[in-house]
């Protein structure tokens, strides 16, 4: 088995950041690798990633940091917010680029027209679609809350 490419990165880079003694980054990899070995070794036998499965846990990673960041902001705790902030920055960065609001909307748009729903009982077949074809390039609550809204004025 090869090791995924995207796993290879990661830990190159934490290399990199123990010999440049960067703190947040260090810290930052060590918990996203170990995500990715939780992972591997969850279920009933241990197998290694492939990029996309790992993509996944650090869209999950950043998506914890964004929302942790949003509850320390709403406690008044703006140090360890822009901490997770930090730290979801940093693994952002190797995730693909986000689809603008644009390409975002003509995606959605071609679903729908694809599967002719207008109704908002289809949101579950809508939202299904358009996840296979933004793959990971748009964050799921973004998604639903266009699909939805465009269902409604539909």
């Amino acid at each position: 088995m090869t090791m995924s490419t995207l796993k290879e990165q990661l830990r190159d880079d934490l290399t990199g950041a123990m010999r440049a003694r960067d703190e947040l980054r260090l810290s930052t990899l060590r918990l996203a690798l170990a995500a990715v070995k939780d992972a591997e070794v969850a279920g009933s036998a241990a197998r290694e990633l492939d990029d996309a499965e790992v993509q996944k846990i650090l869209a999950r990673e950043v998506r914890k940091r964004r929302e942790a960041a949003e509850a320390f902001a709403a406690a008044g705790r703006t140090e360890q917010s822009s901490r997770e902030r930090a730290e979801g920055d940093v693994l952002a960065g190797y995730l693909p680029s986000q689809l603008g609001d644009e390409e975002l909307t003509a995606i959605v748009d071609g679903v729908l027209a694809e599967l002719g729903v207008t109704d908002l009982k289809a949101m579950g077949q809508v939202m299904k679609a358009t996840q296979a074809r933004v793959a990971g390039r748009a964050d799921g609550k973004r998604v639903s809350e266009l699909v939805r809204a465009r269902l409604s004025s539909a």
